[in-house]
């Protein structure tokens, strides 16, 4: 039961596609309709400017912490708790990448993966963050930041599991969502590798009204 709650949560969490929402009220348009068709902040840098995607950023984080912190609580004294707040923060990813309430559609999950991966391991968020930016400066893609930041994290999670920082749920939820977020690259990886990579700082041209 607390992982089947956990999912379900952790989905309709996830599904509020707040980048379409904020692409609807700040321009007038559909920001799935420009640049990497995705509904996440980083297209809505691209399409949006600066201050409207910090505040997609925000609260696309923020719907994968809500989810596992209101996992654990739908579920508290359960001795699955943990799994369930771990489901939720996947099912959260799962939702935001795929939402029923745009046909299937979204982003690539890595503001809410990381939202999740705050709440569920925060010294593993604490010691990959420097690193994800380490290599988004370095190289000024933002897509490699994410894959590096993904596959490190059920690595680090697991070390920190080992001297007692972090949980095995949290190591499952790291290497699941590590892999959702790699996947949902894909496209993304093709490009890297022939180059032809959008880096940081490309703008979209977008009609005032779409």
């Amino acid at each position: 039961m607390p992982v089947l709650l956990g999912a379900v949560l952790g989905y309709l969490l996830g599904a509020v596609p707040v980048g379409l929402i904020a692409g609807r009220l700040t321009r007038g348009i559909d920001i799935r309709e420009y640049g990497s068709h995705r509904t996440g902040a980083t297209n809505a840098l691209r399409t949006l400017g600066t201050r409207t995607a910090a505040v997609v950023f925000v609260l696309d984080v923020a719907k994968g912490v809500v989810a596992v912190l209101a996992a654990r609580l739908l579920v508290s004294g359960d001795p699955l708790v943990e799994w369930g707040a771990a489901t939720a923060g996947f099912a959260a990813i799962v939702g935001h990448n795929w939402s029923v309430f745009i046909r299937f559609t979204g982003g690539r999950g890595v503001s809410t993966s990381a939202g999740a991966l705050g709440a569920m391991s925060p010294w593993t968020l604490v010691v990959i963050a420097p690193i994800v930016f380490a290599v988004v400066w370095r190289w000024r893609y933002v897509s490699l930041g994410s894959i590096v930041g993904a596959l490190s994290a059920p690595v680090v999670t697991a070390l920190l599991a080992a001297v007692g920082a972090a949980s095995v749920p949290a190591i499952a939820y790291a290497a699941a969502s590590g892999l959702l977020v790699t996947v949902a690259h894909g496209d993304n990886i093709g490009r890297l590798r022939a180059g032809t990579e959008r880096k940081v700082g490309h703008k979209e041209a977008v009609s005032g009204n779409g």
